[in-house]
């Protein structure tokens, strides 16, 4: 499992016992945790009391790291020997390395699904519709005199199940023509890939 240097930084900050004493370590865990399997951003995260005489922005650091190390651990399927090796190796002492490995296993299932839950797909087109107008003047009172296409696309987010919507825009003559020549050629690298 590799972790960039600033997340390195933040975790070799967070082992500090200086730094971090016993009970703000715990805190700190429990927080990193909890706000990834909120769902959401919660401000109030990082305002347990054994955190209220921590520096901020080294607080936030240490959070933002260790939640990226929880986040590649889960993704990488790493066991709890695998995150114990790698926090030795960032000089984190026994303790500290059983309670955040204790909790990496304990929540990992739940971190799982959190991440099997994000949507990767871009959204798929159910329908296309689509209307010609005419453009006679433009807002100058300019003689225009040139055709447009309104376009409506139905799509469907592949993560969110039935939430449909539609994306609509115009388009002239020539970029409708480019639009249509990007998607044949998307098709046909689409049909190329899976025949591999």
């Amino acid at each position: 499992m590799e972790l960039s240097e600033s997340v390195q930084k933040g975790l070799q900050s967070l082992a500090d016992p200086s730094l971090f004493e016993p009970s703000g370590f715990r805190a700190l865990t429990d927080a990193a945790f909890r706000s990834l399997l909120s769902g959401h951003a919660d401000r109030r995260v990082l305002e347990d009391p054994a955190l209220e005489h921590t520096e901020r922005v080294l607080l936030k650091q240490c959070h933002a790291a260790a939640t990226t190390c929880i986040l590649e651990g889960v993704k990488h399927n790493a066991d709890q020997s695998t995150i114990s090796s790698c926090l030795e190796d960032l000089t984190f002492d026994a303790e500290r390395i059983e309670i955040f490995s204790k909790s990496y296993q304990k929540h990992k299932e739940e971190l799982e699904g959190v991440l099997a839950n994000i949507g990767t797909q871009p959204p798929h087109i159910n329908d296309a519709s689509w209307r010609l107008q005419y453009h006679m003047k433009n807002g100058h009172v300019h003689k225009v005199n040139e055709p447009f296409y309104l376009l409506s696309l139905n799509v469907e987010n592949a993560g969110l199940e039935g939430s449909a919507q539609d994306i609509n825009f115009n388009c002239t003559v020539e970029q409708l023509q480019d639009l249509v020549g990007k998607m044949k050629d998307a098709a046909k690298s689409l049909e190329k890939a899976s025949q591999m």
